[in-house]
């Protein structure tokens, strides 16, 4: 094995697993200073032509490859930063690379995100696998930025598939971290001092890049209140799309803001009670103000652009404008337009996160997003309810992928009884719900799943959760 070759393979799997006599790392720097330079450690004094770029990324997942110009003096460089974080225990990581490997790969979301809450990192033998996940799948990036360590992020600046992770929190401040960094320091912000937080991003406004601007609005969803109003009424001329989007979004959720005003007296315009008939008359344009104030002229194909109009409207209006509470809404006769109110009511319910109008949308409309509106007791409570009276079906396994973790004793025991019961009739079908029961009921449940029943699949449950359950052990020993 060549000089090259031993560096390669100890990175990848780590000093504790194959000891290195020296400093790995700036073995490693040297090594890749000189094959940038044309030469090789393999034969002394002798010079060699320097490795293509695809070439090294073959020998050294991670590396970039040369570049013109660079010489030894790259060797500071070159070489990672010293790690600030302790690494998790070696049960959590041999449990890590057991998920990577297949084991309930489900799973790697929660582990990792109860992974980064301890502030630990991952060891550096999982780091290729992990990062390679990583530009697969978007929805894992979020706690690679702590996990990864310095040493991932070193890696990613020399592998250009990896460096979405430089785009990841790491724990930096606002003037000093990425946009990453700086969301994630607005949203702590923002829940301690929601006027400073606000107050902090009008000072950068101006300067923030459209795509940071969209996503710092959204942050100012916790801890919303009309004192955000001016702020956010002035976003709506933003030249971005998704900035006035977001920002209308918030205002929705705020009755008295000028948005919400402004669509009242739309809504007002179009919806007529008396007794019990609503009578309906969808607009006939769409002018610039309703562009300014988030409505999209153009429909999805399927829509008409006068229902399309309509929705958007009624559901940006604010709730309390209807004067009646939404159960009797829902009785009244709609001769026209009556599927659209109703859908723009399920809308509205989740914009201003109305609990009355999510509880009595979700009657009519049993949707994952309406229980959003919900805290997580109701959240339950409606959930094993419908589980109860509704059949298994894919719009069951959506409602209860809309229910927060962890699922306590109420909703874990109407979810357990549901699987025996189609345990005996449809065992095929039970896939979905006993994976689904096995991530989301809370772990310490384990022993309730385990003596539910004999029945395979309740087994089954009860063998994931035991799974989940040692897993946060590890993780906090």
């Amino acid at each position: 094995m060549t000089s090259w070759e031993e560096l390669a393979s100890t990175a990848l799997v780590g000093t504790d697993r194959r000891p290195y006599q020296g400093d790995l790392l700036d073995a490693a720097a040297v090594e890749v200073a000189r094959r940038r330079a044309g030469r090789k450690t393999g034969a002394a004094g002798s010079r060699e032509q320097a490795p293509s770029a695809a070439e090294q990324r073959q020998q050294v997942p991670g590396a970039a490859g040369p570049q013109d110009g660079s010489s030894a003096a790259s060797l500071e460089a070159q070489a990672a930063p010293a790690e600030e974080r302790v690494a998790v225990g070696r049960r959590a990581a041999e449990r890590l690379v057991r998920i990577m490997g297949g084991e309930h790969e489900r799973l790697l979301p929660e582990w990792l995100a109860a992974a980064a809450a301890t502030g630990r990192r991952v060891p550096p033998y999982v780091l290729p696998e992990l990062l390679e996940k990583g530009r697969r799948d978007r929805s894992i990036r979020v706690h690679l930025g702590v996990l990864a360590g310095q040493r991932g992020r070193w890696l990613a600046g020399l592998n250009p598939a990896w460096d979405y992770l430089l785009e990841e929190p790491t724990g930096e401040t606002w003037e000093l971290g990425g946009a990453a960094d700086r969301r994630a320091h607005l949203r702590t912000l923002r829940t301690a001092d929601p006027e400073q937080a606000r107050r902090l991003l009008e000072s950068t406004w101006e300067r923030e890049t459209p795509d940071d601007r969209a996503e710092f609005v959204e942050v100012l969803a916790d801890g919303l209140s009309m004192e955000d109003e001016p702020f956010l009424e002035s976003a709506l001329d933003d030249r971005r799309r998704e900035v006035r989007q977001a920002a209308a979004n918030l205002l929705t959720r705020l009755p008295g803001s000028r948005m919400s005003q402004r669509m009242a007296g739309r809504a007002r315009a179009c919806v007529t009670i008396s007794r019990k008939v609503i009578a309906v008359d969808a607009p006939h344009d769409c002018d610039k103000a309703m562009e300014r104030d988030g409505i999209r002229p153009k429909p999805p194909r399927g829509i008409g652009e006068r229902a399309w109009w309509l929705q958007q409207i009624l559901a940006r209006a604010p709730l309390s404008i209807w004067g009646h509470p939404p159960a009797a809404l829902l009785k009244m006769k709609i001769p026209d337009w009556d599927a659209e109110v109703k859908a723009a009511w399920v809308r509205a319910a989740v914009l201003q996160k109305d609990p009355e109008w999510a509880r009595a949308m979700f009657g009519w409309d049993p949707i994952a997003d309406l229980l959003e509106s919900l805290p997580p007791d109701e959240q339950q409570e409606l959930a094993a309810d419908f589980v109860k009276k509704h059949d298994l079906d894919s719009q069951l396994i959506m409602v209860l992928g809309g229910v927060s973790s962890h699922w306590r004793e109420g909703l874990a025991t109407a979810v357990l009884r549901k699987i025996v019961k189609v345990a005996t009739t449809q065992p095929w079908n039970l896939g979905e719900l006993v994976k689904l029961a096995g991530e989301r009921i809370d772990p310490a449940l384990f022993p309730l799943a385990l003596s539910y029943s004999p029945v395979e699949s309740v087994q089954q449950v009860a063998a994931l959760l035991r799974f989940r359950a040692d897993m946060y052990k590890e993780l906090h020993p």
